[in-house]
């Protein structure tokens, strides 16, 4: 007996009348993507060999940024999130954000990080 896909419940699915577009991205996307995030990299390896940089208040949080936007870049076009249905992207950022925030409350909470406020005495 051969198989007939036309009984199979999801062959006759048309998603362009039911408004669903899956539009995926082209190889020129990704090169363009590849070529950011690799330019993004070089710059963080850069400004680890800048003893000034390295000693200023700036070092961390900028190296914490660039590595947040490559996180972001990967995360929408790699894993195709920024394709997606709008609730797989609150399903995961939602508990990212959650748990950014724990780890920043115990960061404080332990001393590794502190706020200076108040005149200086």
């Amino acid at each position: 007996m051969a198989h007939d896909p036309s009984h199979e419940p999801h062959a006759n699915v048309d998603h362009a009348s039911m408004g669903i577009a899956h539009e995926h991205p082209t190889w020129s996307t990704y090169w363009k993507i590849a070529l950011i995030l690799t330019m993004i990299t070089a710059v963080e390896v850069w400004v680890y060999y800048i003893p000034a940089f390295v000693a200023s208040r700036l070092f961390v949080p900028s190296l914490l940024i660039m590595s947040a936007i490559k996180f972001v870049t990967v995360v929408l076009f790699y894993m195709h999130l920024r394709y997606d249905h709008k609730l797989f992207r609150v399903l995961f950022t939602g508990p990212l954000i959650i748990a950014m925030l724990t780890i920043i409350g115990l960061m404080f909470l332990f001393g590794k990080l502190s706020l200076r406020v108040g005149a200086p005495g």
